[in-house]
């Protein structure tokens, strides 16, 4: 056996016989009456969910889910805003052995009529205002159960929504008996997150139980993460940040999640001083939007902030963890340490548990000060993700012969080895919180048959980081730009989730070009002033 086969061995030695029901069943024998979650709804009375009854909730589901012919392995859309329903779905899936599929709920039909055709899902579970859009976008489920609220926010007309399209109330899904667990398989399926990339529609991250376990207590290790410690998350459950970071990692320690439907600063202290939260995850969106807020006295501890920002500290009163991570990472692959901040704007160190390099356009190594961008290597199914799930061209363009990883981040490191985010190289946009790849923007666009050629860039914002814009030559001379804006735009809002959609056309007569005849999308960047906020 190779040197590196057996590196990987012992990795996958790690999360032997552990898997996340494991994981769930040991909180729920050992601090059954404790808080896993506690729910702060914008309307209506907070609900404490212990870890009893979070345990035997999911397994009641799973065999809820099971009497009605999901099978494990069978994929579960989970089309969900935040909400109790949302955790309890994703632990009965795991419970089963279904893969749970949690998709952005920001998505268009197109979008879920692709991820229902790729996972060739059996059944979707969500809430009342999706489901109509879910029965018309994947007609080929077997069923869909609904929840009686949309993220804490009940309908009485919820019936009859349920009734319309056929479903199954969310609370008859439930069997009296709670399904047995299966023996712990760390190498099955457990997940999957939808990412954008270069290619014009979104790639299916395939994580397993082994991949979850690792992310959870590997989480909780490098933040020092304890039994006591309390989190509060408004960020989507359905990306890695708040269903790694937070969920998985409180839930590895027995500790508290606070959940709340989505981010609003002017609750934030509320909810924070309330229940004693001593961390949590946040971003530049969210701080921008509390920068005028006094700060009470509270219990926080730290930011995970994703670069360390000593001005957010001495405003907050927290320390700022800079670190690195992506959905195929499972967890931060560089990390900073809670006693070991570094210098500003840091995003740490490469984490203990992984490797990392940082090349030139050659392949050599960047020397300190150089920028490159950054390869990642891990234990596939342990340490990262399994898979780009039916997708071997995007496997294989995106790992080289050697087991690297192509994030496509573009990083540099100092003279003491502290890492620093650039760019990203692959032509992506970070619109708040949300990757975009402007490829798929591009795709959408030249279906319309408006344009010849085009080009989608980043025109910087004053709260979003970034929103995408389109440059285009016309196909039909005949139209004003003002029409073209309007069909394009239209076209976009049917098409694509709202912060996919571009926020101006520019109709020009050429595109600005490289020796090599390519589009030079730094130059159109150039051209567009920042958006600022009207006074």
């Amino acid at each position: 056996m190779s040197l590196s086969a057996q590196i990987e061995q012992s990795y996958a030695a790690a999360v032997e016989g552990l898997d996340i029901p494991w994981m769930l069943e040991q909180w729920a024998e050992r601090a059954p009456g404790k808080n896993a979650l506690i729910w702060c709804p914008f309307d209506g009375e907070y609900q404490n969910v212990t870890y009893a009854e979070l345990f035997t909730q999911a397994r009641r589901l799973a065999a809820g889910l099971s009497a009605r012919g999901v099978k494990p392995d069978d994929f579960v859309i989970l089309h969900m805003d935040n909400s109790p329903e949302f955790i309890v779905s994703w632990y009965a899936c795991a419970i089963l052995g279904a893969v749970a599929v949690s998709t952005n709920t920001r998505s268009v039909a197109r979008d879920l009529s692709y991820f229902a055709e790729v996972t060739e899902a059996v059944c979707s579970l969500t809430q009342p205002k999706f489901a109509k859009l879910i029965k018309e976008a994947c007609p080929d489920l077997s069923f869909i159960g609904v929840t009686d609220n949309d993220a804490g926010e009940f309908h009485e007309d919820a019936p009859a929504a349920i009734k319309a399209i056929e479903g199954v109330a969310f609370d008859e899904l439930f069997e009296s008996q709670p399904i047995t667990l299966r023996a712990p398989d760390p190498a099955h399926s457990l997940s999957i997150q939808f990412t954008s990339g270069t290619t014009s529609r979104p790639k299916a991250v395939l994580w397993t139980h082994g991949n979850g376990v690792w992310a959870a207590k590997t989480n909780a290790q490098h933040l020092r993460v304890r039994h006591e410690d309390v989190t509060s998350t408004s960020f989507p459950l359905f990306h890695t940040n708040a269903q790694s970071y937070s969920m998985l990692t409180t839930h590895w320690t027995g500790g508290t999640l606070v959940l709340q439907p989505r981010f609003s600063s002017s609750r934030y202290w509320q909810v924070i001083l309330e229940h004693n939260v001593t961390w949590t995850t946040m971003i530049g969106f969210s701080l921008k939007a509390m920068s005028t807020q006094p700060v009470p006295e509270h219990q926080l501890r730290f930011f995970l902030l994703g670069v360390r920002s000593q001005e957010v500290e001495e405003y907050f009163g927290v320390a700022t963890i800079g670190y690195w991570g992506m959905t195929e990472t499972v967890t931060q692959g560089t990390i900073a340490d809670y006693d070991h901040l570094g210098p500003s704007m840091n995003i740490g160190r490469c984490a203990p548990e992984y490797q990392i390099q940082v090349r030139k356009g050659s392949g050599d190594l960047c020397r300190p000060g150089e920028r490159g961008r950054l390869f990642f290597r891990g234990v596939p199914g342990v340490t990262m993700f399994k898979e780009y799930y039916k997708n071997p061209d995007a496997m294989a363009s995106s790992f080289d012969d050697n087991g690297w990883f192509d994030t496509g981040d573009v990083v540099s490191r100092d003279e003491n080895g502290w890492l620093y985010f650039s760019d990203r190289d692959k032509d992506m946009l970070k619109v708040g919180a949300e990757n975009v790849a402007a490829s798929e923007i591009e795709t959408v666009i030249m279906q319309t048959g408006l344009v010849s050629e085009l080009a989608v860039v980043g025109q910087k914002h004053y709260m979003l980081d970034e929103v995408p814009v389109v440059f285009v030559i016309p196909s039909d001379a005949s139209l004003d730009a003002a029409m073209i804006e309007k069909l394009i735009i239209e076209h976009c809002r049917a098409n694509l989730p709202d912060f996919k959609v571009v926020r101006s056309v520019y109709v020009v007569d050429e595109l600005p070009r490289s020796t090599l005849n390519k589009i030079t999308k730094t130059i159109l960047r150039e051209r567009l002033p920042p958006i600022e906020k009207k006074a």
